[in-house]
């Protein structure tokens, strides 16, 4: 029987950043402080053995949850817990090694002067296991083998690698301290398409043969409808609709998804007409009162100008639109 056991839940989480100037220039100019509200309420759960992706636009704060989760950011609101514990108090060193991180630039995330037997085993070693050098050579060797290298490439440095290849040492490095649970930062944007599919494909051979939950993070819908079983689509910091990954696409409800979904080119040719997303993101520093899509909504009226609406949850999901409540769409 499958464990679908919740592993991670999201509380209400923010996170804020002071991008303030310094000091001095404040007192002289006369300027208070200025508070980035990255992430703003956000709630969800994830269960064990399942991939549920974030999308949206850049800057939407996707990333940020994303290390709030690892523990990198600590919230400044709300709270995360990790099968029962908290990730960011007291207990978070018993989660040590069972959640693990993929980033997105595997040109940035190795360490160019380590050869890669090292960066792979260093998790290991950080964990204060006592294995021979044997058995870490004979670890390493194992994991490359996993994720389709070959046992000789940990005595090669990364730059004798293409991007696909560093991004499988990426994927050997974070499966080395054998955790349950991988938060993918965008693994495979900065890859070729074609490069992509194939780390997509191994990504879903190894949650099904080592049984890894994922929170998998993008702003490309055709790779998140390849790899998610539920989709949270992110806007200004704030999640405004999480669904199964079939309805979302066939049956999309706020307004912003829909937007997202029609600038998907049709490759069908099946004559349906697209819209491409309109407007720009607002100022996170000075976003938009009531509703932050509101400027660009065509559904949009006073109550949404003026009045910011929570997150709703039904039978199809979650979504956080006043013209869905009202049905004006």
């Amino acid at each position: 029987m499958a464990d679908n056991r919740v592993l991670l839940e999201v509380e209400n989480a923010g996170r804020d950043f002071d991008v303030s100037r310094p000091w001095l220039n404040r007192v002289t100019e006369g300027e208070g402080r200025l508070v980035l509200r990255a992430v703003d309420g956000v709630s969800f759960s994830i269960r064990r053995g399942e991939t549920l992706a974030l999308v949206g636009e850049s800057g939407c704060g996707k990333s940020t949850i994303a290390r709030l989760i690892v523990g990198l950011y600590h919230p400044s609101r709300g709270r995360i817990r990790y099968d029962g514990l908290g990730v960011a108090g007291p207990e978070a060193h018993r989660l040590r090694g069972r959640m693990q991180m993929i980033f997105q630039d595997p040109y940035a995330s190795l360490n160019p002067r380590w050869k890669v037997g090292s960066i792979i085993a260093e998790p290991i070693r950080a964990q204060g296991a006592s294995a021979s050098k044997a058995a870490l050579h004979e670890r390493v060797s194992e994991l490359l083998v996993q994720v389709g290298l070959d046992p000789q490439d940990s005595d090669k440095f990364p730059h004798e690698f293409s991007g696909g290849q560093r991004q499988r040492i990426s994927i050997a490095r974070a499966l080395s301290s054998n955790p349950e649970f991988l938060v993918c930062d965008e693994p495979t944007s900065a890859l070729d398409v074609s490069v992509q599919a194939q780390i997509l494909n191994l990504m879903l051979e190894l949650q099904q043969r080592l049984g890894l939950t994922y929170l998998f993070i993008s702003h490309n819908l055709a790779v998140v409808a390849h790899i998610a079983d539920r989709v949270g689509v992110m806007y200004l910091g704030r999640l405004v609709e999480l669904a199964d990954v079939g309805t979302l696409f066939e049956r999309p409800r706020h307004p912003y998804t829909r937007m997202l979904l029609d600038a998907i080119p049709d490759l069908l040719m099946s004559g349906k007409p697209r819209t491409p997303v309109a407007g720009e993101v607002p100022n996170p520093l000075a976003p938009p009162s009531g509703c932050a899509f509101n400027p660009r909504c065509p559904h949009a009226n006073d109550r949404c100008r003026t009045e910011c609406p929570e997150p709703r949850d039904d039978e199809r999901g979650q979504v956080a639109c006043f013209a869905v409540d009202e049905k004006r769409i």
